[in-house]
Protein backbone atom coordinates (compact mmCIF):
# COMPACT_ATOMS: atom_id res chain seq x y z
CA UNK A 1 0.00 0.00 0.00
CA UNK A 2 2.88 2.84 0.94
CA UNK A 3 4.10 2.02 -3.12
CA UNK A 4 0.87 2.72 -4.35
CA UNK A 5 0.29 5.53 -1.76
CA UNK A 6 3.94 6.92 -3.33
CA UNK A 7 3.36 6.37 -7.23
CA UNK A 8 -0.47 8.08 -6.44
CA UNK A 9 1.21 10.91 -4.91
CA UNK A 10 3.75 10.86 -7.30
CA UNK A 11 1.74 11.61 -10.28
CA UNK A 12 -0.08 14.61 -8.87
CA UNK A 13 1.40 17.83 -9.07
CA UNK A 14 0.38 19.63 -5.55
CA UNK A 15 1.09 23.11 -6.81
CA UNK A 16 -1.82 22.25 -9.67
CA UNK A 17 -4.17 20.60 -7.46
CA UNK A 18 -4.82 23.10 -4.68
CA UNK A 19 -4.31 25.71 -7.10
CA UNK A 20 -7.57 24.37 -8.62
CA UNK A 21 -8.73 25.09 -5.16
CA UNK A 22 -6.79 28.15 -3.85
CA UNK A 23 -5.93 30.92 -5.27
CA UNK A 24 -2.13 30.66 -5.02
CA UNK A 25 0.91 33.23 -6.23
CA UNK A 26 4.66 32.85 -6.88
CA UNK A 27 6.24 33.58 -3.25
CA UNK A 28 9.87 32.75 -3.96
CA UNK A 29 10.40 29.19 -4.52
CA UNK A 30 7.06 28.28 -2.91
CA UNK A 31 3.50 29.28 -3.43
CA UNK A 32 1.30 30.86 -1.19
CA UNK A 33 -2.14 31.92 -0.71
CA UNK A 34 -5.53 32.23 1.67
CA UNK A 35 -6.22 29.22 3.99
CA UNK A 36 -8.84 27.53 3.11
CA UNK A 37 -9.46 25.97 6.50
CA UNK A 38 -9.80 29.17 8.64
CA UNK A 39 -11.02 32.67 7.92
CA UNK A 40 -8.00 35.42 7.46
CA UNK A 41 -7.25 38.40 5.80
CA UNK A 42 -2.82 37.80 4.77
CA UNK A 43 -1.97 35.20 3.22
CA UNK A 44 -0.42 31.99 5.44
CA UNK A 45 -1.15 29.15 3.48
CA UNK A 46 2.21 27.94 1.21
CA UNK A 47 2.49 25.28 -1.09
CA UNK A 48 5.96 23.71 -1.74
CA UNK A 49 6.31 22.70 -5.45
CA UNK A 50 9.87 21.21 -4.79
CA UNK A 51 8.88 18.93 -1.76
CA UNK A 52 4.94 18.68 -2.43
CA UNK A 53 3.72 19.41 0.74
CA UNK A 54 1.61 22.53 1.93
CA UNK A 55 1.13 24.13 5.81
CA UNK A 56 -0.35 26.80 7.12
CA UNK A 57 1.23 29.64 9.75
CA UNK A 58 -1.84 30.63 10.39
CA UNK A 59 -4.27 29.78 12.73
CA UNK A 60 -4.21 26.43 11.78
CA UNK A 61 -0.82 25.33 11.93
CA UNK A 62 -1.04 22.00 10.28
CA UNK A 63 0.06 20.78 6.82
CA UNK A 64 1.00 17.92 4.88
CA UNK A 65 0.96 16.21 1.36
CA UNK A 66 -2.09 16.09 -1.04
CA UNK A 67 -3.45 12.74 0.84
CA UNK A 68 -4.03 15.03 3.93
CA UNK A 69 -5.18 18.09 2.08
CA UNK A 70 -8.05 16.64 0.18
CA UNK A 71 -9.13 14.81 3.97
CA UNK A 72 -9.04 17.93 5.11
CA UNK A 73 -11.00 19.92 2.61
CA UNK A 74 -13.48 17.08 1.98
CA UNK A 75 -13.18 15.23 5.72
CA UNK A 76 -12.13 11.97 4.21
CA UNK A 77 -11.02 9.04 6.11
CA UNK A 78 -7.20 8.92 4.67
CA UNK A 79 -8.72 5.79 2.66
CA UNK A 80 -11.44 7.50 1.13
CA UNK A 81 -9.08 10.45 0.07
CA UNK A 82 -6.63 7.66 -1.51
CA UNK A 83 -9.13 6.19 -3.41
CA UNK A 84 -10.38 9.43 -4.67
CA UNK A 85 -6.98 10.09 -5.74
CA UNK A 86 -6.47 7.03 -6.84
CA UNK A 87 -9.49 7.19 -9.69
CA UNK A 88 -8.19 10.38 -11.09
CA UNK A 89 -4.80 9.32 -11.38
CA UNK A 90 -6.05 5.99 -13.27
CA UNK A 91 -4.33 3.48 -10.40
CA UNK A 92 -6.26 0.95 -9.40
CA UNK A 93 -5.40 0.14 -5.33
CA UNK A 94 -4.33 -3.20 -4.79
CA UNK A 95 -7.16 -5.57 -2.65
CA UNK A 96 -5.37 -6.16 0.59
CA UNK A 97 -5.37 -5.30 4.08
CA UNK A 98 -5.93 -1.71 5.25
CA UNK A 99 -6.66 -0.66 9.15
CA UNK A 100 -8.71 1.95 8.82
CA UNK A 101 -11.68 1.84 11.29
CA UNK A 102 -12.97 5.36 10.96
CA UNK A 103 -13.19 4.62 6.82
CA UNK A 104 -15.00 1.12 7.67
CA UNK A 105 -17.51 2.47 9.86
CA UNK A 106 -17.93 5.58 7.09
CA UNK A 107 -18.61 3.33 4.28
CA UNK A 108 -20.96 0.68 6.19
CA UNK A 109 -22.62 3.90 6.33
CA UNK A 110 -22.90 4.61 2.78
CA UNK A 111 -24.41 1.45 1.84
CA UNK A 112 -26.90 1.40 4.35
CA UNK A 113 -27.89 4.72 3.25
CA UNK A 114 -27.48 3.77 -0.60
CA UNK A 115 -29.62 0.30 0.01
CA UNK A 116 -32.33 2.56 1.56
CA UNK A 117 -32.62 5.30 -1.20
CA UNK A 118 -33.06 2.12 -3.51
CA UNK A 119 -35.81 0.51 -1.38
CA UNK A 120 -37.82 4.51 -1.01
CA UNK A 121 -37.64 4.43 -4.39
CA UNK A 122 -38.84 1.15 -5.32
CA UNK A 123 -41.72 1.76 -3.32
CA UNK A 124 -42.77 5.20 -4.70
CA UNK A 125 -42.18 4.59 -8.33
CA UNK A 126 -43.47 0.40 -8.58
CA UNK A 127 -45.83 -0.36 -5.70
CA UNK A 128 -49.42 0.65 -4.61
CA UNK A 129 -48.18 2.14 -1.07
CA UNK A 130 -46.54 4.82 -3.47
CA UNK A 131 -49.71 5.47 -5.17
CA UNK A 132 -50.89 9.01 -2.20
CA UNK A 133 -46.83 10.02 -2.68
CA UNK A 134 -46.87 10.01 -6.50
CA UNK A 135 -50.33 11.92 -6.74
CA UNK A 136 -48.94 14.38 -4.27
CA UNK A 137 -45.71 14.91 -6.10
CA UNK A 138 -48.23 15.20 -9.12
CA UNK A 139 -50.00 18.08 -7.47
CA UNK A 140 -46.86 19.86 -6.96
CA UNK A 141 -46.09 19.57 -10.51
CA UNK A 142 -43.06 17.71 -10.04
CA UNK A 143 -42.77 15.40 -13.76
CA UNK A 144 -41.28 11.83 -13.73
CA UNK A 145 -38.02 13.40 -15.45
CA UNK A 146 -37.16 15.30 -12.01
CA UNK A 147 -38.20 12.63 -10.05
CA UNK A 148 -35.93 10.30 -11.01
CA UNK A 149 -33.12 12.99 -11.46
CA UNK A 150 -33.44 13.98 -7.81
CA UNK A 151 -34.46 9.76 -6.74
CA UNK A 152 -37.05 10.56 -4.61
CA UNK A 153 -38.91 8.25 -2.78
CA UNK A 154 -41.76 6.95 -0.07
CA UNK A 155 -41.98 5.76 3.35
CA UNK A 156 -44.39 3.62 4.38
CA UNK A 157 -46.45 4.19 7.71
CA UNK A 158 -44.57 0.79 8.81
CA UNK A 159 -43.47 0.82 12.35
CA UNK A 160 -40.19 -1.87 10.86
CA UNK A 161 -40.48 -2.45 7.24
CA UNK A 162 -36.92 -0.79 6.59
CA UNK A 163 -35.66 -1.96 9.78
CA UNK A 164 -36.26 -5.71 8.14
CA UNK A 165 -35.11 -4.89 4.78
CA UNK A 166 -31.77 -3.75 5.78
CA UNK A 167 -31.56 -6.74 8.30
CA UNK A 168 -32.29 -9.06 5.07
CA UNK A 169 -29.58 -6.77 3.25
CA UNK A 170 -27.22 -8.64 5.96
CA UNK A 171 -26.30 -4.91 7.81
CA UNK A 172 -25.87 -5.13 11.60
CA UNK A 173 -28.20 -3.56 13.66
CA UNK A 174 -25.51 -1.39 15.33
CA UNK A 175 -24.56 0.29 12.38
CA UNK A 176 -28.84 0.39 11.15
CA UNK A 177 -29.01 2.56 14.45
CA UNK A 178 -25.82 4.13 14.06
CA UNK A 179 -27.56 5.56 9.88
CA UNK A 180 -30.17 7.11 11.80
CA UNK A 181 -32.42 5.20 9.74
CA UNK A 182 -34.09 3.75 13.20
CA UNK A 183 -35.13 5.14 16.31
CA UNK A 184 -34.58 3.01 19.40
CA UNK A 185 -37.22 2.21 21.32
CA UNK A 186 -35.32 0.18 24.36
CA UNK A 187 -31.50 -1.17 24.25
CA UNK A 188 -32.62 -3.94 21.88
CA UNK A 189 -35.85 -3.22 19.89
CA UNK A 190 -35.73 -0.17 17.29
CA UNK A 191 -38.39 1.38 14.64
CA UNK A 192 -38.38 3.53 11.30
CA UNK A 193 -37.61 7.19 11.87
CA UNK A 194 -39.37 8.07 8.67
CA UNK A 195 -42.89 6.85 8.24
CA UNK A 196 -45.35 7.74 5.66
CA UNK A 197 -43.37 10.43 3.99
CA UNK A 198 -41.98 11.54 0.21
CA UNK A 199 -37.93 11.29 0.99
CA UNK A 200 -35.35 12.97 -0.19
CA UNK A 201 -31.84 11.63 -0.15
CA UNK A 202 -29.20 13.94 0.56
CA UNK A 203 -25.88 13.54 -1.36
CA UNK A 204 -22.52 15.50 -0.04
CA UNK A 205 -20.39 17.23 -3.16
CA UNK A 206 -19.00 13.91 -4.32
CA UNK A 207 -22.31 11.76 -4.48
CA UNK A 208 -22.56 9.48 -1.59
CA UNK A 209 -25.93 9.02 0.18
CA UNK A 210 -25.25 11.02 3.90
CA UNK A 211 -28.88 11.21 4.83
CA UNK A 212 -32.44 12.11 4.22
CA UNK A 213 -35.11 14.26 4.66
CA UNK A 214 -38.45 13.76 4.50
CA UNK A 215 -41.94 15.35 4.41
CA UNK A 216 -44.79 14.52 5.86
CA UNK A 217 -47.57 13.24 3.32
CA UNK A 218 -50.47 13.92 5.28
CA UNK A 219 -50.65 17.16 7.92
CA UNK A 220 -50.69 15.54 11.25
CA UNK A 221 -50.20 18.32 14.22
CA UNK A 222 -48.59 15.56 16.33
CA UNK A 223 -45.75 15.31 13.86
CA UNK A 224 -43.35 17.62 12.14
CA UNK A 225 -43.57 18.13 8.84
CA UNK A 226 -40.08 17.66 7.66
CA UNK A 227 -37.89 14.86 9.48
CA UNK A 228 -33.92 14.97 8.99
CA UNK A 229 -31.58 12.57 9.57
CA UNK A 230 -30.01 13.07 12.60
CA UNK A 231 -26.34 13.96 13.11
CA UNK A 232 -24.03 10.70 12.24
CA UNK A 233 -20.93 10.03 10.94
CA UNK A 234 -21.22 10.93 7.42
CA UNK A 235 -24.17 13.74 7.79
CA UNK A 236 -23.24 16.73 9.43
CA UNK A 237 -26.61 19.32 8.87
CA UNK A 238 -24.26 22.60 9.33
CA UNK A 239 -21.45 21.19 6.17
CA UNK A 240 -24.76 20.01 4.02
CA UNK A 241 -25.82 21.73 0.71
CA UNK A 242 -28.85 19.99 -0.57
CA UNK A 243 -28.19 19.47 -4.88
CA UNK A 244 -24.52 20.34 -4.83
CA UNK A 245 -23.40 16.95 -6.11
CA UNK A 246 -25.98 17.84 -9.18
CA UNK A 247 -25.39 21.42 -9.11
CA UNK A 248 -22.29 22.46 -8.55
CA UNK A 249 -21.14 22.64 -12.24
CA UNK A 250 -23.65 24.61 -13.11
CA UNK A 251 -22.56 27.35 -10.21
CA UNK A 252 -19.01 27.10 -11.48
CA UNK A 253 -20.09 28.31 -14.87
CA UNK A 254 -22.78 30.73 -14.03
CA UNK A 255 -20.07 32.20 -11.28
CA UNK A 256 -23.28 32.45 -9.00
CA UNK A 257 -25.34 29.97 -6.23
CA UNK A 258 -28.95 30.60 -5.51
CA UNK A 259 -29.35 29.87 -2.14
CA UNK A 260 -32.74 28.77 -1.40
CA UNK A 261 -34.26 27.12 1.71
CA UNK A 262 -35.55 23.56 1.56
CA UNK A 263 -35.74 20.64 -1.44
CA UNK A 264 -39.22 21.90 -3.45
CA UNK A 265 -37.37 25.42 -3.35
CA UNK A 266 -34.28 23.69 -5.12
CA UNK A 267 -36.04 20.74 -7.56
CA UNK A 268 -39.21 23.22 -9.12
CA UNK A 269 -36.47 25.86 -10.32
CA UNK A 270 -34.31 22.58 -11.56
CA UNK A 271 -37.21 21.47 -13.66
CA UNK A 272 -37.52 24.82 -15.30
CA UNK A 273 -33.97 24.57 -16.19
CA UNK A 274 -32.50 26.83 -13.60
CA UNK A 275 -29.50 24.90 -12.30
CA UNK A 276 -26.70 27.00 -10.16
CA UNK A 277 -28.81 26.33 -7.03
CA UNK A 278 -28.16 24.82 -3.83
CA UNK A 279 -30.62 24.53 -0.67
CA UNK A 280 -30.26 24.80 2.86
CA UNK A 281 -31.74 24.11 6.11
CA UNK A 282 -32.99 27.20 7.81
CA UNK A 283 -32.41 31.21 6.57
CA UNK A 284 -28.37 31.16 8.23
CA UNK A 285 -25.67 29.93 6.14
CA UNK A 286 -23.00 28.18 8.18
CA UNK A 287 -19.36 28.09 7.97
CA UNK A 288 -19.24 24.59 6.59
CA UNK A 289 -21.57 25.18 3.73
CA UNK A 290 -19.91 28.75 2.68
CA UNK A 291 -16.28 26.39 2.79
CA UNK A 292 -18.37 24.23 0.13
CA UNK A 293 -19.50 27.14 -2.12
CA UNK A 294 -16.42 28.91 -2.60
CA UNK A 295 -14.95 26.35 -4.01
CA UNK A 296 -17.31 26.96 -6.96
CA UNK A 297 -18.30 30.53 -6.61
CA UNK A 298 -17.85 33.47 -4.41
CA UNK A 299 -21.21 35.28 -5.71
CA UNK A 300 -24.46 34.04 -3.61
CA UNK A 301 -27.94 35.60 -4.51
CA UNK A 302 -29.99 34.48 -1.22
CA UNK A 303 -33.77 33.87 -1.94
CA UNK A 304 -34.99 32.85 1.57
CA UNK A 305 -37.57 34.24 3.68
CA UNK A 306 -37.68 37.71 4.06
CA UNK A 307 -39.99 37.54 7.25
CA UNK A 308 -37.76 38.70 10.39
CA UNK A 309 -36.79 35.36 11.48
CA UNK A 310 -35.25 35.00 8.20
CA UNK A 311 -33.80 38.70 8.02
CA UNK A 312 -32.61 37.41 11.25
CA UNK A 313 -31.01 34.56 9.93
CA UNK A 314 -29.07 35.83 7.16
CA UNK A 315 -27.08 38.37 8.95
CA UNK A 316 -26.05 36.01 11.12
CA UNK A 317 -25.24 34.46 7.77
CA UNK A 318 -23.52 37.60 6.48
CA UNK A 319 -20.99 37.91 9.17
CA UNK A 320 -19.39 34.74 8.18
CA UNK A 321 -19.75 35.40 4.63
CA UNK A 322 -18.50 38.68 4.51
CA UNK A 323 -14.76 37.45 6.33
CA UNK A 324 -14.92 34.85 3.82
CA UNK A 325 -15.02 37.93 1.02
CA UNK A 326 -18.62 36.13 -0.53
CA UNK A 327 -20.27 38.65 -2.75
CA UNK A 328 -24.15 38.60 -1.65
CA UNK A 329 -27.29 39.51 -3.23
CA UNK A 330 -30.77 39.15 -2.14
CA UNK A 331 -33.91 38.42 -4.25
CA UNK A 332 -37.60 39.43 -3.66
CA UNK A 333 -39.67 37.94 -5.74
CA UNK A 334 -42.90 39.57 -7.28
CA UNK A 335 -45.00 36.27 -7.79
CA UNK A 336 -45.18 33.70 -5.06
CA UNK A 337 -43.81 33.62 -1.35
CA UNK A 338 -40.87 31.02 -2.14
CA UNK A 339 -38.94 29.46 -4.81
CA UNK A 340 -41.30 27.02 -5.57
CA UNK A 341 -44.29 28.77 -5.95
CA UNK A 342 -42.70 31.73 -8.38
CA UNK A 343 -41.03 30.15 -11.13
CA UNK A 344 -43.93 28.15 -10.62
CA UNK A 345 -46.33 31.22 -11.17
CA UNK A 346 -44.26 33.25 -14.15
CA UNK A 347 -40.60 31.68 -14.79
CA UNK A 348 -39.83 34.80 -16.96
CA UNK A 349 -40.27 36.81 -13.83
CA UNK A 350 -38.31 34.83 -11.67
CA UNK A 351 -35.59 35.28 -13.85
CA UNK A 352 -36.05 38.65 -14.22
CA UNK A 353 -36.43 38.63 -9.84
CA UNK A 354 -33.31 36.71 -9.56
CA UNK A 355 -31.40 38.96 -12.10
CA UNK A 356 -32.20 42.46 -10.19
CA UNK A 357 -31.29 41.08 -6.76
CA UNK A 358 -29.94 43.83 -4.66
CA UNK A 359 -26.68 43.57 -2.67
CA UNK A 360 -27.29 42.60 0.88
CA UNK A 361 -26.47 45.90 1.90
CA UNK A 362 -29.24 47.94 0.59
CA UNK A 363 -31.44 45.13 1.63
CA UNK A 364 -30.55 45.40 4.92
CA UNK A 365 -30.99 49.21 5.32
CA UNK A 366 -34.37 49.29 3.14
CA UNK A 367 -35.48 46.67 5.88
CA UNK A 368 -34.33 48.92 8.35
CA UNK A 369 -36.45 51.39 7.14
CA UNK A 370 -39.35 50.07 6.53
CA UNK A 371 -38.98 48.56 10.38
CA UNK A 372 -38.04 52.14 11.77
CA UNK A 373 -40.45 54.39 9.31
CA UNK A 374 -40.68 57.46 10.96
CA UNK A 375 -38.55 60.66 10.55
CA UNK A 376 -37.43 60.64 14.01
CA UNK A 377 -34.10 60.93 16.37
CA UNK A 378 -35.52 57.67 17.48
CA UNK A 379 -36.13 55.43 14.99
CA UNK A 380 -32.87 57.37 13.35
CA UNK A 381 -31.07 55.68 15.48
CA UNK A 382 -32.30 52.50 15.60
CA UNK A 383 -31.47 52.10 11.75
CA UNK A 384 -28.01 53.27 12.86
CA UNK A 385 -27.55 50.96 15.37
CA UNK A 386 -28.78 47.73 13.08
CA UNK A 387 -27.23 48.96 10.06
CA UNK A 388 -23.74 50.12 11.03
CA UNK A 389 -22.43 46.43 12.78
CA UNK A 390 -22.73 44.92 9.51
CA UNK A 391 -21.23 48.27 7.32
CA UNK A 392 -18.39 47.84 9.52
CA UNK A 393 -17.76 44.50 8.17
CA UNK A 394 -17.63 45.57 4.62
CA UNK A 395 -14.14 44.71 3.69
CA UNK A 396 -13.07 46.86 0.33
CA UNK A 397 -12.98 50.49 1.14
CA UNK A 398 -14.80 51.42 -1.85
CA UNK A 399 -17.75 49.33 -1.27
CA UNK A 400 -17.94 50.66 2.38
CA UNK A 401 -17.55 53.95 1.78
CA UNK A 402 -20.87 54.11 -0.82
CA UNK A 403 -22.76 52.48 1.87
CA UNK A 404 -21.20 55.12 4.54
CA UNK A 405 -22.89 57.73 2.87
CA UNK A 406 -25.80 55.61 1.66
CA UNK A 407 -26.06 55.39 5.20
CA UNK A 408 -25.54 59.10 6.32
CA UNK A 409 -27.95 60.30 3.43
CA UNK A 410 -30.95 58.18 4.92
CA UNK A 411 -30.17 59.18 8.69
CA UNK A 412 -29.48 62.98 7.29
CA UNK A 413 -25.97 62.98 9.11
CA UNK A 414 -22.46 63.66 8.37
CA UNK A 415 -20.34 60.83 6.89
CA UNK A 416 -17.95 61.48 9.79
CA UNK A 417 -20.75 60.53 12.18
CA UNK A 418 -21.47 57.70 10.50
CA UNK A 419 -17.79 56.76 10.77
CA UNK A 420 -17.83 57.25 14.69
CA UNK A 421 -20.86 55.09 14.85
CA UNK A 422 -19.06 52.26 12.83
CA UNK A 423 -15.61 52.77 15.12
CA UNK A 424 -18.36 52.31 18.02
CA UNK A 425 -19.91 49.25 16.81
CA UNK A 426 -16.56 47.40 16.02
CA UNK A 427 -16.99 43.52 15.88
CA UNK A 428 -13.35 43.21 17.25
CA UNK A 429 -13.37 42.88 21.18
CA UNK A 430 -10.85 43.93 23.32
CA UNK A 431 -10.60 40.54 24.59
CA UNK A 432 -10.56 38.92 21.06
CA UNK A 433 -7.67 41.72 20.00
CA UNK A 434 -5.81 40.53 23.86
CA UNK A 435 -6.12 37.07 22.84
CA UNK A 436 -4.04 37.61 19.26
CA UNK A 437 -1.48 40.01 20.69
CA UNK A 438 -0.76 37.09 22.91
CA UNK A 439 -0.74 34.09 20.72
CA UNK A 440 1.60 36.17 18.40
CA UNK A 441 3.84 37.00 21.56
CA UNK A 442 4.33 33.75 22.54
CA UNK A 443 7.04 33.79 19.86
CA UNK A 444 10.16 35.67 21.05
CA UNK A 445 12.36 37.34 18.68
CA UNK A 446 15.12 34.21 19.05
CA UNK A 447 13.01 31.83 17.65
CA UNK A 448 11.79 33.90 14.74
CA UNK A 449 15.54 34.69 13.94
CA UNK A 450 16.38 31.11 13.97
CA UNK A 451 13.28 29.99 12.15
CA UNK A 452 14.03 32.67 9.59
CA UNK A 453 17.90 31.96 9.30
CA UNK A 454 17.22 27.98 8.85
CA UNK A 455 14.07 28.70 5.90
CA UNK A 456 16.33 31.12 3.93
CA UNK A 457 19.36 28.33 3.54
CA UNK A 458 17.16 25.52 3.34
CA UNK A 459 15.36 27.77 0.25
CA UNK A 460 18.64 29.34 -0.91
CA UNK A 461 19.81 27.91 -4.06
CA UNK A 462 23.59 27.67 -3.18
CA UNK A 463 23.80 28.07 0.82
CA UNK A 464 27.41 26.80 0.76
CA UNK A 465 28.68 30.05 -0.60
CA UNK A 466 26.04 31.85 1.96
CA UNK A 467 27.33 30.57 5.05
CA UNK A 468 31.42 31.65 3.95
CA UNK A 469 29.60 35.01 5.20
CA UNK A 470 29.30 33.21 8.32
CA UNK A 471 32.36 31.30 9.07
CA UNK A 472 32.50 31.12 13.14
CA UNK A 473 29.51 33.37 13.17
CA UNK A 474 26.79 30.72 13.14
CA UNK A 475 26.94 27.72 15.90
CA UNK A 476 24.94 24.62 16.25
CA UNK A 477 24.14 25.96 20.06
CA UNK A 478 22.71 28.85 18.74
CA UNK A 479 19.78 27.45 17.64
CA UNK A 480 18.22 26.28 21.28
CA UNK A 481 15.14 24.22 19.59
CA UNK A 482 16.95 20.60 19.65
CA UNK A 483 15.75 20.28 16.34
CA UNK A 484 16.65 23.01 14.73
CA UNK A 485 20.36 22.35 15.65
CA UNK A 486 20.32 19.13 14.53
CA UNK A 487 18.81 20.34 10.69
CA UNK A 488 21.61 22.94 10.65
CA UNK A 489 24.69 20.55 11.55
CA UNK A 490 23.38 17.97 9.23
CA UNK A 491 23.05 20.83 6.86
CA UNK A 492 26.43 21.90 6.97
CA UNK A 493 27.84 18.14 7.16
CA UNK A 494 25.96 17.55 3.75
CA UNK A 495 27.34 21.09 2.51
CA UNK A 496 30.65 19.63 3.02
CA UNK A 497 30.40 16.72 1.25
CA UNK A 498 27.73 17.87 -1.75
CA UNK A 499 29.45 20.86 -3.79
CA UNK A 500 26.83 20.44 -6.82
CA UNK A 501 23.59 22.92 -6.54
CA UNK A 502 21.67 22.69 -3.14
CA UNK A 503 18.84 20.17 -3.53
CA UNK A 504 16.59 20.83 -0.76
CA UNK A 505 14.73 16.90 -1.44
CA UNK A 506 18.32 15.49 -1.68
CA UNK A 507 19.28 16.70 2.08
CA UNK A 508 15.76 15.93 3.05
CA UNK A 509 16.38 12.33 2.65
CA UNK A 510 18.94 11.94 4.97
CA UNK A 511 16.63 13.09 8.08
CA UNK A 512 14.85 11.17 10.53
CA UNK A 513 10.98 11.61 10.17
CA UNK A 514 10.54 13.39 13.44
CA UNK A 515 12.95 16.25 12.06
CA UNK A 516 12.15 16.26 8.47
CA UNK A 517 8.80 17.45 9.38
CA UNK A 518 10.23 20.47 11.06
CA UNK A 519 12.62 20.86 8.48
CA UNK A 520 9.75 21.02 6.24
CA UNK A 521 8.25 23.66 8.12
CA UNK A 522 10.69 25.71 8.10
CA UNK A 523 11.03 25.10 4.29
CA UNK A 524 8.35 26.83 3.81
CA UNK A 525 8.17 28.88 6.84
CA UNK A 526 9.81 32.32 5.22
CA UNK A 527 8.62 32.19 1.31
CA UNK A 528 8.32 35.56 0.58
CA UNK A 529 10.06 37.81 3.16
CA UNK A 530 10.98 41.22 0.07
CA UNK A 531 13.69 42.01 2.82
CA UNK A 532 15.52 38.85 2.97
CA UNK A 533 18.64 38.57 1.02
CA UNK A 534 21.79 37.87 1.36
CA UNK A 535 23.20 40.73 3.11
CA UNK A 536 20.13 40.46 5.31
CA UNK A 537 21.03 37.16 6.03
CA UNK A 538 24.06 37.95 7.39
CA UNK A 539 22.91 40.88 9.32
CA UNK A 540 20.16 38.59 11.01
CA UNK A 541 22.96 35.90 11.61
CA UNK A 542 25.51 38.39 13.23
CA UNK A 543 21.91 39.59 15.54
CA UNK A 544 21.31 36.11 16.48
CA UNK A 545 24.95 35.24 17.37
CA UNK A 546 25.74 38.56 19.61
CA UNK A 547 22.29 38.09 21.07
CA UNK A 548 23.64 34.13 22.29
CA UNK A 549 27.31 35.20 23.06
CA UNK A 550 25.84 37.70 25.56
CA UNK A 551 23.56 35.14 27.47
CA UNK A 552 26.63 32.89 27.61
CA UNK A 553 29.04 36.10 28.85
CA UNK A 554 26.23 36.61 31.35
CA UNK A 555 25.97 32.97 32.56
CA UNK A 556 29.46 32.65 32.70
CA UNK A 557 29.33 35.97 34.92
CA UNK A 558 26.71 34.30 36.95
CA UNK A 559 28.02 31.29 38.14
CA UNK A 560 28.56 30.16 41.64
CA UNK A 561 31.56 28.14 40.63
CA UNK A 562 34.78 29.92 39.89
CA UNK A 563 34.53 31.84 37.05
CA UNK A 564 36.92 30.31 33.67
CA UNK A 565 38.68 33.53 32.50
CA UNK A 566 40.04 31.67 29.62
CA UNK A 567 36.55 30.63 28.26
CA UNK A 568 35.38 34.03 29.60
CA UNK A 569 37.91 35.88 27.79
CA UNK A 570 37.49 33.83 24.18
CA UNK A 571 33.67 34.75 24.21
CA UNK A 572 34.71 38.50 25.07
CA UNK A 573 36.80 39.00 22.05
CA UNK A 574 34.18 37.42 20.05
CA UNK A 575 31.56 39.31 21.19
CA UNK A 576 33.62 42.57 20.16
CA UNK A 577 33.98 41.13 16.71
CA UNK A 578 30.76 40.34 16.41
CA UNK A 579 29.07 43.45 17.14
CA UNK A 580 32.14 45.54 15.16
CA UNK A 581 31.28 42.96 12.37
CA UNK A 582 27.35 43.56 12.78
CA UNK A 583 27.94 47.62 13.10
CA UNK A 584 29.33 47.87 9.75
CA UNK A 585 26.60 45.72 7.97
Amino acid sequence: MNDQTDEIKGKIDIVEYIGQRVQLKKAGRNFKGLCPFHQEKTPSFVVSADRQIWHCFGTCGVGGDVISFLMKWDNLTFYEALQELAEMTGIVLENGSFNDTKWDKKEKLYAINESARKYYQYLLEKTKFGIKAREYLKNRTLNERIIKTFELGYAPSSWDSLLKYLQKKNFAFQDIVDSGLIIMKDQSRGYDRFRNRVMFPLRDARGKVIGFSGRLLEEDAHSAKYVNTPETEVYHKRDHLYGIDKTKEAIRKSDNAIVVEGEFDLITPYQYDVENIVAIKGAALTEGQLNILKRYTKRLTLALDTDAAGIEAMKRGIVVAEKMDFEIHIVEFSKGKDPDEAIRADKVQFLKDVKKARPIYDFLINSAKKKYPEDSSSHKKKIGDEVAPFIRLINNPIVRSHYVRALASILDVQEESVEKLLRNQDFKTKTTYASKKKSTSNISRKELMQKYILSFLLQHKNPAELLKFDTKVLEPEYFKIPSYASIFEKLIQYLDVQKQEFDYAQFAKLLPAQTLSVADELFLFASDLPDMNDKNFVKLSTELAISELKQNVHDLLSTTEETDDVRLSALSEKLKRMEKTFQAL
